[in-house]
């Protein structure tokens, strides 16, 4: 019976915890508008009172919000569009079009996404679909010929706002803060960008048509609140199924929280970067470690994580290099040392491995000149080390000048970790770089 009763208990914790996997991944993987914003309460206000003038009196309005990647651009436009639709007299008559400067690469595909965004493509016939110049004319027509009172705003949101600048003679840019400017159609332009220079792209009469208004999402939270984040991102909603598992969830989250090992793992993250990503992907690779056995994230898990984050992704690369391409990076940096950072080609870097062989020939096998090309030029693929020029026809693989892209410190940490390293090798590579 004992059996029977902890076996059911293990299924509800099973089921329990897929759901918590469940949750905290949609909430740490997408860009949900009903979670809570962060730091940028005073900028959100700003934009939402913009697309209030534009949605309920008329008002054209174009404004760009800037922050580095993963500040939370995209997070807050998409709150301020959710709070708007909530308005009756706003949700009814509002039209969005979302374009991004990584799909529409060019004024062409742009158009024609925003003819089909606006349900305009078979208004009449088969001339939206025309030549550019034809589907401009007919969008701008299409848009002109309302009026402050009775036509329904747009709201264009252009995604990755710098790519749009690129465009030949920024024709769609002109256009749409053109219309911005004049009394017929509500219209108004929001553009997320990163790029600080922004305005620096753009034409002189596209400057001069922009309202000027930027928003800037610099993350200027301190420590506290960031660990006031990382409880909120962890916690169990109140809507959870099994109150019991959620209260037991929330409360090991807590003492987490106040953990001496879990606010210097946070301090660190905090340090290197207040982006809310970094921080999804250290709860995303803790979250990962919960099973059924081990149902609470531990101090362990996040430190595990951090380690996991933090690792360096080139020294990964050299655990997995054979003991002959080892020996040719130890050759390289050792012509670094002597030669204080100059290229080198590959008949010098061989050069010094028959070196090397000559003195300990009995630990390491003497490979043939054409299979330790191979094993070169297998470093060049895995951008160990890169030419300085580009590669000509008419010139010798053996002779090109190279670059290594290691340093010391990369080097001697993959060494300690590499499995059934020669001693030799190690001992020659510790000779070379004696001075650390």
């Amino acid at each position: 019976m004992s059996n029977r009763k902890s076996k059911n208990n293990n299924l509800m914790h099973a089921e329990c915890l897929s759901q918590v996997q469940r949750i905290l991944r949609a909430r740490f993987c997408h860009q949900n508008p009903h979670s809570n914003l962060f730091g940028v309460q005073v900028q959100y206000k700003h934009l939402i009172e913009l697309l209030k003038r534009t949605a309920i009196h008329g008002e054209s309005n174009s404004v760009l919000i800037i922050g580095p990647r993963g500040s939370g651009k995209t997070m807050l436009i998409n709150h301020a569009l959710k709070e708007l639709m909530e308005i009756g007299e706003a949700s009814e008559n509002i039209l969005q079009v979302h374009l991004n400067g990584l799909l529409q690469i060019n004024d062409k595909i742009a158009l024609k996404e925003i003819t089909r965004q606006l349900n305009l493509e078979n208004a009449v016939g088969d001339k939206v679909f025309g030549s550019f110049a034809e589907n401009l004319s007919f969008l701008l027509e299409a848009l002109k010929k309302g009026d402050r009172t009775n036509s329904c705003p747009v709201i264009f949101i252009l995604d990755e706002f710098d790519l749009f600048a690129h465009h030949k003679n920024q024709t769609l840019l002109y256009n749409l803060f053109d219309i911005s400017q004049t009394a017929q159609t509500p219209v108004s332009v929001i553009g997320l960008t990163c790029r600080l220079d922004i305005l620096e792209l753009l034409e002189k009469r596209v400057k001069s048509r922009f309202s000027h208004r930027q928003i800037h999402l610099m993350n200027s939270f301190g420590f506290p609140q960031y660990v006031k984040i990382f409880k909120e991102q962890l916690s169990l909603p109140a809507e959870f199924p099994d109150k019991v598992f959620a209260e037991k969830w929330n409360e090991n989250v807590q003492c987490l929280s106040e953990d001496r090992s879990v606010r210097e793992v946070l301090q660190k993250h905090f340090n290197v970067s207040k982006n809310l990503r970094s921080l999804h992907m250290l709860l995303m690779l803790a979250l990962n470690r919960v099973t059924a056995s081990h149902p609470f994230v531990t101090p362990a898990d996040l430190m595990e994580a951090n380690q996991l984050c933090s690792m360096d992704s080139k020294a990964n690369i050299v655990h997995g290099l054979s003991v002959l391409e080892i020996c040719l990076i130890i050759a390289m940096k050792h012509l670094n040392d002597i030669y204080e950072e100059e290229p080198f080609n590959f008949q010098m870097v061989y050069n010094e491995f028959q070196k090397f062989i000559q003195r300990k020939a009995h630990s390491v096998y003497n490979f043939e000149k054409p299979v330790v090309m191979k094993a070169f030029e297998h470093l060049q693929q895995l951008e160990l080390i890169k030419p300085i020029e580009r590669t000509s026809v008419n010139s010798q693989r053996e002779y090109q000048l190279m670059k290594l892209l290691l340093d010391n410190t990369q080097i001697m940490n993959a060494l300690q970790k590499y499995p059934n390293c020669p001693t030799d090798v190690r001992q020659w590579a510790t000779s070379s770089l004696s001075w650390l």
